[in-house]
């Protein structure tokens, strides 16, 4: 092995941190961060070299390396990440590289790992751009195929892997998403009420985070809302927050067709440390997505103590477990009952306050980045992921 002290030298490709709005509120990102800070904590038998972009601070327990222009646009980061990325890599004599985000260069330098957070571009790919769709789905088949290890963060994404990729069976492992200590039931009511003043809120809301995108759903979501608004049932306002993905524009057309102006408010992207103020201003969190890989954003707010409705497809059942509520999807009436169930029952959702909380307690980023070098470990060893 390379590097000092013979200890293995680890890379990751972090420039995802410096990418645009829409990226760095989502899961990924998060993701990526979680790694920069628990794994020299949990495993000081590697050096760490971290790939960032030029705006990036410094991490604690990490080699940082920039690039040599800003990779904030898509394109940049794909360039850097197929043009320099590889050269990078053999430059520092990396031992393994960890692309936390699907897509590897062509080029492998060394052992790769890769990380597939969801498979939707598969799975769903009227809902994306054409060419994203196309760089992703090809590009991710390119790196499974070639990665000596994959990481699928559920059940759930595992199984879609296998079922698209039947050459992951040995090299795939599952290693859930975690919760940072900071996703917690606030005591101190004085820093939601100023949320809700800068934001010009009234007391009741309820609540959906997420990039605005197509796979979220939450056309259904504003007709369920529409509904419950048209019987008198609900006197919410509805908060949409995150950044802007592709196609976000029919979002906003249903809420002006639904007659929802001023019932509705979209405040944007959300910074990561203004999460638990959101999660804990909220009366309810409702996340009805066709698809997801994980779902971190209702795992974030039962740690929170806020009650969640969910999809009842792919793998929000698993991360959710019985501590929320699962509905159909595709059914806005549906998901106005489970909403109106919960406004209407005060017992049922403080009950569901503390079952979410012990529900997000079996999760921890500190046991992903564990696992995460646990799995390093077996890579440089020769061994699969079927051992661990």
């Amino acid at each position: 092995m390379s590097g000092k002290g013979n200890k293995a030298y680890v890379g990751l490709n972090a420039h995802l941190l410096s990418s645009r709005a829409s990226y760095r509120s989502a899961g990924v990102s998060r993701y990526i961060q979680a790694l920069l800070t628990h794994l020299p904590r949990v495993d000081d038998h590697f050096r760490y070299l971290a790939f960032m972009g030029t705006a990036d601070a410094e991490h604690k327990g990490w080699h940082t390396r920039t690039s040599p222009w800003s990779t904030a646009h898509p394109l940049a980061r794909i360039l850097w990440e197929q043009g320099i990325q590889p050269w990078a890599a053999r430059r520092e004599k990396l031992d393994l590289l960890h692309q936390p985000v699907y897509v590897g260069p062509l080029l492998h330098p060394c052992p790769t790992v890769v990380t597939l957070h969801d498979l939707s571009f598969y799975l769903y790919p009227e809902l994306f751009p054409q060419s994203k769709r196309i760089y992703l789905q090809y590009m991710t088949r390119h790196t499974i195929h070639h990665a000596e290890a994959v990481i699928a963060v559920s059940q759930s994404t595992k199984r879609d892997a296998l079922r698209l990729f039947p050459v992951a069976e040995k090299k795939i492992t599952v290693i859930p998403n975690g919760v940072e200590a900071q996703m917690r039931p606030l005591d101190d009511p004085t820093p939601i009420r100023d949320l809700h003043h800068r934001y010009d809120l009234p007391s009741d809301v309820l609540l959906f985070l997420g990039t605005l995108e197509p796979r979220k759903n939450l056309v259904t979501l504003l007709e369920a809302y529409a509904l419950l608004r048209q019987r008198g049932d609900i006197h919410h306002h509805l908060v949409i927050a995150g950044g802007r993905g592709w196609y976000y524009e029919k979002v906003y057309d249903a809420a002006e067709r639904l007659g929802l102006h001023g019932a509705v408010h979209f405040t944007g992207y959300v910074p990561d440390e203004e999460l638990p103020l959101w999660y804990n201003a909220a009366d309810l969190f409702i996340y009805p997505s066709l698809y997801e890989g994980f779902g971190l954003p209702p795992l974030e707010a039962m740690a929170c103590g806020t009650p969640v409705i969910v999809s009842n497809i792919s793998s929000l059942p698993e991360v959710v477990g019985d501590a929320g509520l699962t509905v159909d999807p595709h059914d806005p009436q549906a998901l106005a009952e489970a909403i109106h169930s919960l406004l209407s029952d005060p017992a049922r959702r403080e009950r569901l306050s503390k079952e979410g909380q012990a529900q997000a307690s079996k999760f921890s980023w500190h046991t992903t980045a564990a696992k995460t070098a646990e799995l390093y470990h077996h890579v440089l060893e020769g061994n699969d992921a079927q051992g661990l």
